[in-house]
């Protein structure tokens, strides 16, 4: 049994006992699984923002005796209103796991050993040091997380591009959100949603791209529910390539073929105009159009390079452009009948409906995700349903911090707080507020992830600090990646609060308070950011992560960089990293107005939220005389582009015959380290499986719970199959949930990416299904 087997084999037994021991619950508050049974007096309730998924719902945690003993939704919280979902009421549990990390761990003679958190933070630091003069600033990297608090981003940020002077700083958000950004910078010149949650008690319909929401945004889906329920009129519309659990709450259902959503959507877009549908007089005073490079690959060369060109276009050209998008074409490619297309437009095209579309990881995880992302907007711009309370484009967010921490503060190889790093405006910013000298921030990125882990294994990175994140789970095409970090000659250091499969090719382990053990602040997909205080003492040496890197700094002589002292540092972190957003186009609330607050949206001008950018009846940065101003382009146009259907990466073929989707389930959150011990989750989903097509399944004669075995060009694995389970794929397809590191699907999956955001596409690959000699699941 290797490491890998050992531990995984370790932890659910851990996991299975700790789930059956008896726990103490209060009627309506969930309660930590460590505590022992009995009473609590003088239980204390304190705000906090979810640690799990981007909603950012509020919660109240119950402290007692230096222990977090309860949770309750926040019925002051905006976002959810009081309402949790199961990860959230169940969410201090994950701070009792028995095999916490508690100290720090070096690698000696190939064995981890504890050692005091100061001598194993003199490793970290000899260690970069060490490195730099033998190979150079970019052979070190950080690479954290949408985890991340925003001091956490803001330090690492700052260590490595104004102190060190490497851009190699990358995060785990490139995995789920990179097209979003690249698909906001694209089409309006800035990043992040117009809107807000509040459009949801607006709208009358919800257009779901790709997007699971009652699993994976189950707080959010329950308010577009209850939206339904006070109008019976509303519509909710489920568009994906398997029927999920929000296939079944929709009012309509529509499947279309994997990668096909690109022609789906240019041909929503074709019957708006065909229609006559079209906002005329807004596309006329509001839009420009766009065309790009095509076929720009797929991002499988070892050093791929690709810069997009936006070319001038115009209302005719587009008009031609769709003409390859008939409905009845797009039914051909797509699957959807012409009709359901035709009445999907009709949606969209109703002046007397208010619509909004929401999509995740489906639209995002695409080799052409910029590109779909590009393409909701077009349809939105086409019909003038933008920035106005029920109508808008939202995309919204998978990590707590994701779009706070990673796109907001900009811990991303070609970012900076203000701007890129090609941008000497924004370089020249940064060194001023930072008191470095400008030329030490390099004005060229790096890495993205996928390349960043190519580098590793090529050895042009020798060192790598990861905080927050798992990506020997994570990334795709996984055994390559984990090999490559496993060399010799590499160096990693992880900061983490449990053992994980990235832990186990760390050299050093640095033990993380987690959460409500130390302040911070997240910022989730509707602009708010939510600071919460610091309720437990964290177990023996576990810190911060934003201490552990101004620790480092310290030892590499980058002391000056981070003058606070530990009691103070996120307010002294906070009040630095808003210089940078001092505008009224993105300004945001003071340290005080976040402590008296449930959460702040940016822009926060002159003590008001902006609900709607671009909208100058909300937002006081648009010019009044333009009505809607897209003051991200230098024209004040959102841009339209053309974007037309493309094939994926790989598809299926005589001999890996069906498409393989990946995913996360409503009980688990990602790659599981934190909910797989809590023990109702591990109890109501212990191990993952890969869902089957029931049709597929008789003509293979495989039962459900049969053990079956998925093989891709790059790996294979046995796997539980269920059918007609709470998922059913289309025939061809199969899916399979990514939360359990004893079911590593991403060996089997392609590292294939966007050419524009670099994100990979989890979501389709080719596999085959081949039945083993054992059926029994182990």
């Amino acid at each position: 049994m290797n490491v890998l087997d050992r531990r995984a084999f370790l932890r659910r037994s851990a996991m299975a006992s700790a789930a059956a021991a008896a726990t103490a619950m209060v009627p309506g508050v969930s309660f930590g699984a460590a505590i022992q049974e009995g009473s609590y007096q003088d239980i204390t309730w304190r705000k906090a923002p979810c640690r799990f998924c981007g909603t950012g719902c509020g919660l109240l945690i119950g402290i007692s005796e230096g222990r977090a003993v309860g949770v309750r939704g926040d019925p002051d919280s905006a976002v959810n209103r009081g309402l949790c979902c199961v990860k959230g009421y169940h969410s201090v549990q994950a701070l009792y796991g028995r095999d916490r990390i508690q100290r720090a761990l070096v690698r000696r003679n190939g064995r981890l050993v504890e050692v005091p958190i100061e001598e194993a933070l003199d490793v970290v630091a000899r260690q970069i040091r060490d490195t730099i003069e033998e190979h150079g600033r970019d052979a070190v990297a950080m690479y954290g997380s949408g985890q991340w608090t925003i001091p956490d981003g803001y330090a690492a940020l700052k260590l490595f591009k104004g102190g060190i002077g490497t851009n190699n700083v990358e995060a785990n958000a490139r995995l789920c959100m990179g097209s979003a950004v690249t698909g906001f910078m694209t089409t309006f010149g800035l990043d992040e949603p117009m809107g807000s949650y509040e459009d949801i008690d607006h709208a009358d319909v919800f257009v779901l791209w790709g997007n699971n929401m009652a699993e994976m945004h189950p707080v959010l889906f329950s308010r577009m529910l209850e939206r339904r329920r006070v109008d019976p009129d509303v519509r909710i519309i489920d568009l994906a390539t398997r029927t999920t659990r929000t296939s079944y709450a929709a009012d309509r259902s529509v499947l279309f073929k994997p990668q096909t959503d690109l022609a789906l959507a240019n041909a929503i877009c074709h019957e708006i105009v065909r229609s006559d549908w079209y906002d005329a007089g807004f596309v006329r005073d509001h839009v420009a159009f766009k065309s790009g490079r095509t076929r720009p690959g797929y991002g499988l060369e070892e050093e791929f390079s690709f810069t997009d060109e936006a070319r001038d276009a115009d209302w005719d050209e587009y008009v031609a452009f769709l003409d390859d998008y008939t409905p009845d074409a797009a039914a051909e490619l797509t699957g959807v009948p012409a009709d359901e297309i035709r009445y999907l437009a009709s949606l969209y095209g109703d002046p007397s409906k208010k619509v909004v579309s929401f999509w995740c990881m489906g639209v995002n995880q695409h080799v052409r995700g910029t590109w779909m992302n590009n393409l909701i907007y077009n349809i939105h711009l086409l019909v003038g349903k933008i920035s106005q309370p029920g109508n808008g484009p939202f995309s919204l967010t998978g990590q707590p911090s994701a779009c706070g921490t990673v796109r907001e503060v900009g811990t991303l190889t070609h970012m900076l707080p203000s701007g890129t790093v090609t941008s000497e405006e924004a370089r020249e910013r940064a060194a001023d507020i930072w008191q470095v000298p400008a030329e030490r921030i390099p004005d060229r990125p790096t890495h993205d992830t996928v390349q960043m882990f190519r580098a590793l294994d090529r050895g042009e990175i020798r060192f790598m600090w990861i905080q927050v994140t798992n990506p020997m789970v994570s990334l795709p095409k996984l055994a390559r990646y984990r090999e490559g970090a496993r060399k010799e000659d590499r160096f990693i250091v992880v900061s983490d609060v449990y053992p994980t499969p990235t832990t186990d090719v760390a050299d050093v382990i640095l033990p993380s308070a987690m959460w409500i053990e130390r302040e911070g602040m997240f910022g989730n997909s509707e602009r708010r950011t939510q600071h919460w205080e610091q309720m437990l003492d964290p177990p023996g040496d576990c810190t911060s992560d934003t201490w552990q890197i101004i620790e480092v700094a310290r030892r590499l002589g980058h002391g000056d960089l981070f003058p606070w002292s530990q009691e103070r540092h996120v307010q002294g972190i906070w009040e630095e990293y808003t210089r940078f957003h001092d505008s009224p186009a993105h300004r945001m609330a003071s340290y005080e107005d976040l402590l008296e607050r449930p959460g702040v949206i940016w822009p926060f001008v002159d003590g008001h939220e902006t609900q709607w950018r671009y909208n100058a009846e909300h937002d006081p940065a648009a010019d009044p005389e333009r009505g809607f101003d897209f003051y991200g382009n230098p024209d004040h146009r959102a841009w339209i582009w053309l974007r037309p259907y493309e094939p994926a990466a790989e598809e299926p073929d005589e001999d890996y015959p069906f498409w393989l989707s990946t995913g996360r389930v409503l009980e688990h959150w990602h790659t599981g380290s934190m909910t797989r011990r809590i023990p109702v989750l591990h109890r109501a989903m212990p191990r993952a499986y890969v869902e089957i097509n029931a049709e597929d399944a008789r003509a293979l004669n495989i039962r459900d719970r049969d053990v079956v075995r998925l093989v891709s060009p790059r790996g294979s694995m046995e796997i539980q199959a269920r059918v007609d389970y709470r998922g059913q794929p289309a025939p061809g397809q199969v899916f399979v949930p990514f939360f359990d590191e004893s079911y590593l699907v991403n060996e089997l999956t392609l590292d294939a990416f966007c050419p524009i955001s670099r994100e990979p596409d989890y979501k389709k690959c080719a596999v085959r299904i081949e039945i083993p000699g054992n059926r029994e699941t182990p």
